[in-house]
């Protein structure tokens, strides 16, 4: 398989996608480009700059403040794309999008999204893809994923929810001609090569722990131990409530959030607390069950900023070949929390990938699996894969 990767800071949207594109290089196998840029560009504009280059599936989101490619961080103050293009002749990829607006539900759209990337295949049903990346619209991506599943079964999943820079609902997802702020973007790839994925929030367990014992909608959380979430939290971190109101709690729970164990305990998927509302509940970043244990975590930005090199190290020991691309998930909450240290995250992910074509992004939910567990979605988490020969 070949990987290259490019990158442009123009201002003007086609030139920057070309400039990304004439930067990675163009070779006759490339299969699929993931793209990722700045809410602030035309999108539609820069897939068109990016397909004066390559004639393949052009996919990805939009990402928070900036993105990691081998030459640094590209980002800031300044527009971005960041491209990474694979591709070799045994590699087969499908593709398929879906607006939310069109389905009844986010789970009716993922599984038109996924449906069409089937077909595109031409593969029989009973070959499984060897992967499933996923690009969505914060909110119902595990409805999207719950459709996309109906369609492929358990694939081993990546891919981020779509970002913006200011959580403004900015943001787009998008696959070739097709940009939407509401929907999913569905990549199925065949392929000879290896793969592994690495999906965790790397945050401590506390003994700060208790039940959901009341759930509005699928992401409000109303109550733990019968007692009002905010309450509850304030009184573990030995806060006020007034210090958490409103969108204070999105940054006072970086390096705190909540957190829920898979059944196996292989896994504990991040719940980020968005909002404090007046009620004294909070609004969280991913869907909850009541009856379930919640428990608060932590992390030092100190330690936000070593999981980067940990979660690759991880990764990288369950490699049975070389890898020979590293497709990097990470959380524009975290990166937040790191603020001006994003060049040390830069410099965690090269100790770890050496000379290894890699993107990084940055997104408002991230996707994952872990063995014998299911493909699922969290936020304030880490979702690494690498591809290997």
């Amino acid at each position: 398989m070949k990987v290259l990767t490019g990158y442009s800071t123009n201002e003007e949207s086609y030139k920057a996608g070309k400039e990304a594109a004439q930067m990675a290089g163009k070779f006759k196998d490339a299969k699929l480009v993931f793209a990722y840029m700045s809410c602030d560009y035309d999108v539609k504009e820069v897939i068109q700059g990016i397909k004066t280059i390559y004639d393949c599936p052009v996919i990805g989101n939009t990402s928070f403040t900036g993105v990691i490619l081998p030459q640094g961080y590209i980002g800031g103050d300044k527009p971005f794309v960041g491209i990474m293009v694979m591709g070799d002749p045994d590699m087969i990829v499908g593709v398929g999008f879906a607006k939310r607006k069109d389905y009844q539900s986010a789970r009716d759209a993922g599984e038109a999204a996924a449906q069409t990337a089937r077909v595109m295949t031409k593969m029989p049903y009973k070959d499984e893809p060897d992967l499933m990346y996923m690009a969505a619209s914060p909110t119902e991506e595990e409805f999207f994923l719950k459709g996309a599943n109906r369609v492929v079964g358990r694939v081993p999943l990546f891919g981020g929810s779509a970002a913006d820079n200011t959580i403004s609902g900015k943001w787009s997802l998008y696959l070739d001609d097709k940009v939407t702020n509401e929907g999913v973007a569905i990549a199925l790839i065949y392929m000879n090569n290896g793969f592994v994925n690495e999906f965790t929030g790397a945050y401590r367990e506390t003994k700060n722990m208790g039940i959901i014992t009341k759930v509005e909608g699928t992401r409000c959380l109303k109550e733990i131990d019968g007692m009002p979430a905010v309450k509850k939290y304030a009184k573990w971190r030995g806060m006020k409530t007034s210090e958490l109101m409103g969108d204070k709690l999105l940054s006072a729970t970086i390096t705190s959030p909540l957190g829920v164990k898979d059944r196996l305990g292989d896994l504990i998927a991040i719940r980020h607390p968005m909002f404090a509302n007046e009620d004294l509940s909070m609004n969280i970043g991913a869907n909850l069950s009541e009856g379930t244990t919640v428990i608060r975590m932590e992390a030092t930005v100190d330690e936000l900023v070593s999981s980067v090199g940990q979660t690759l190290k991880a990764l990288n020991r369950q490699l049975k070949k070389p890898a020979v691309c590293y497709h990097l998930v990470h959380c524009g909450g975290r990166r937040a929390g790191i603020g001006d240290r994003i060049n040390e995250v830069y410099d965690e992910i090269k100790k770890q990938v050496k000379d290894v074509p890699f993107i990084m992004e940055f997104t408002f939910g991230e996707y994952g699996y872990v063995d014998d567990g299911r493909n699922t979605t969290g936020g304030l988490m880490l979702s690494f894969t690498a591809i290997t020969k």
